[in-house]
């Protein structure tokens, strides 16, 4: 079974929309959703500052060690993961059963503006996975099993 719904550009619109409002609301620097294989699927704010690629891959693979150790605590699972830094902070989200929220914002922003206004995102941004899901339920990605490191050519916005 493909885990990523087919995306047309309607999808990928509405995803960068949120994401942009995210940052406005949050003061964040960057925001991305992933696949929690690691794939980067979009992003907005501050691209130039941070590889975004490597940082989906190991941001995917922290959560994912993060839902090792909710099992080993007997928690059926961990929502969310926070990583404080002196420079920059990261928050990642559960966006649906496929999607990571990552949020990249200053160690100056308070986490807790980023964790009310990530929920709602989030929420937004699974009901959109799931519009491209219900239009063609068949149909989809599994970026792992393409195996490419960079996805850009799977996602792109119209110019």
């Amino acid at each position: 079974m493909a885990t990523l719904p087919q995306l047309i550009e309607e999808d990928v619109q509405r995803i960068d929309d949120e994401l942009r409002d995210l940052l406005k609301e949050t003061d964040a620097t960057t925001a991305l959703v992933i696949d929690k294989g690691g794939f980067l699927i979009s992003s907005s704010g501050d691209s130039r500052q941070f590889d975004l690629t490597t940082i989906a891959a190991l941001a995917s693979g922290a959560f994912m060690a993060n839902q090792t150790i909710a099992n080993l605590v007997h928690e059926t699972s961990f929502d969310n993961v926070y990583q404080q830094g002196q420079k920059h902070s990261m928050f990642v989200v559960t966006v649906d059963e496929f999607c990571l929220l990552t949020v990249i914002f200053r160690a100056e922003v308070s986490v807790g503006v980023v964790k009310y206004f990530a929920g709602p995102a989030a929420k937004n941004i699974a009901e959109q996975m799931q519009i491209a899901q219900q239009r063609d339920p068949g149909a989809g990605l599994d970026l792992s099993i393409l195996n490419v490191a960079d996805t850009s050519d799977f996602f792109k916005r119209k110019q």
